[in-house]
């Protein structure tokens, strides 16, 4: 079965019926291009103008479904045209199927017809010039130059300008769809950003309002119920001022952090904190003189790191001194937190698991490497403890090949 033609455009149609009636009109006055004694006339009257006439307007119909048969058979037509007394309709809806071969064909006939129709019209001026050496001669080729050269490279015009035009609107969507993924990569990482804050900021807290609130509970000694509601007063007071800072950052929409970011100084306060919740902490600093080698960015993620862990051994470590240690090691800051390991059944605070998670994302954003998990009494760890261990560049991000890969920590139970 041979293939159905696609259906005409309706320009293509109303082209169609404005040209055979244009060209029935002049048929019907009895205008023609040539007089009917003209030696070239091979059929002469008025009938034979009709068939090409109604087959290149019926090429019309496939201007843009078919362009490369519409303008074939539309040749032939024009050529069986040339035998009779001839039609201006014929002609100028010929220009019109040279036009839209080029606007509507393949690529390949685009860049073609141009070149084909060009070297017609050069020859159409030169042969008849050389053999009947008349001036009147070049008229052929400016005949074929208007009928068929003029409306290829007009088409050639307007298929590119079209294809600019679409390829500039392709990169003006790729240009939208790239904005909008950088865009959601932002807001995706301020939200990320955000939560690690808030986490880590209220997380500590919390967990002593828990543990003490707890204990007072199930006590029935007033001094003791009095020293756990004083730690929780003194824990709701500083979550309070740490909330206060987050929400001052949401509030100036300003990617710095505030002047109160919490630095190495801020550590020894942070231990006596964790010492006042009733861990056992020895705390082995950086010396004062090194902490103007550490970038603000670094300070603050080494920071976040010992308060989550304290978080973490306040909820879960046993019985045991806890150790939280600090060095220059290698152009990098060394953090390392130790606290025992094994001994308890389950946790004194619930968690969520998000702890680790963002200690992890802080290092990995500082092209650090991170590990957590049970010690196994290599080093300085003690077996039966659990040993968190940052290592933060002070230097900025290694070379891409020098990068470690961080392994997954290891959660001890769940995690805050």
């Amino acid at each position: 079965m041979a293939p159905r033609l696609p259906r005409p455009h309706r320009f293509d149609v109303w082209a169609s019926l404005a040209g055979l009636s244009g060209g029935l009109l002049l048929w019907g006055i009895g205008l023609g291009m040539r007089p009917a004694d003209e030696a070239y006339v091979v059929f002469d009257g008025r009938w034979p103008l009709l068939v090409p006439l109604v087959v290149i307007a019926g090429c019309e119909l496939l201007r843009r479904s078919a362009p490369r048969t519409a303008l074939l058979t539309g040749t032939a037509a024009l050529l069986a045209d040339g035998l009779t007394q001839g039609s201006l309709v014929t002609i100028i809806m010929y220009t019109d199927l040279m036009y839209a071969a080029v606007l509507y064909g393949t690529p390949a006939a685009a860049r073609l017809l141009p070149r084909i129709t060009a070297l017609l019209t050069v020859a159409g001026a030169l042969v008849p010039y050389a053999v009947w050496r008349v001036p009147e001669a070049l008229l052929v080729g400016v005949a074929v130059g208007v009928v068929a050269f003029t409306p290829a490279s007009t088409g050639l015009i307007v298929r590119n300008h079209r294809e600019a035009a679409e390829t500039a609107r392709l990169r003006a969507e790729q240009t939208a769809l790239l904005a909008e993924m950088d865009r959601t990569q932002a807001v995706t990482a301020e939200r990320s950003r955000m939560a690690r804050e808030l986490h880590d900021m209220v997380a500590n807290h919390l967990s002593a309002i828990a543990i003490h609130s707890t204990a007072a509970l199930s006590l029935d000694d007033e001094a003791a119920s009095r020293d756990a509601l004083a730690v929780i007063r003194e824990n709701s007071v500083q979550g309070l001022a740490e909330m206060r800072r987050l929400i001052g950052i949401l509030r100036h929409h300003d990617d710095r952090e505030p002047a109160a970011t919490p630095t190495l100084d801020g550590l020894g306060s942070l231990v006596e904190g964790a010492r006042t919740n009733g861990l056992d902490v020895a705390f082995d600093p950086l010396p004062d003189a090194a902490h103007g080698d550490v970038p603000p960015p670094v300070e603050l993620a080494a920071y976040r790191i010992v308060q989550e862990s304290l978080t973490n051994a306040l909820k879960h470590a046993g019985r045991g001194p806890v150790t939280v240690r600090l060095r220059h090691e290698a152009g990098a800051l060394d953090i390392r937190v130790v606290s025992p390991y094994g001994d308890r059944d389950a946790p004194r605070a619930p968690g969520s698991g998000a702890g680790l998670v963002g200690m992890r994302e802080r290092v990995a954003l500082l092209h650090g490497t991170f590990e957590a998990g049970p010690g196994d009494g290599g080093g300085s760890a003690r077996p039966g403890t659990w040993v968190v261990h940052a290592s933060l560049p002070l230097s900025g991000p290694p070379p891409a090949d020098a990068t470690a890969t961080t392994p997954a920590p290891t959660l001890r139970g769940e995690t805050a």
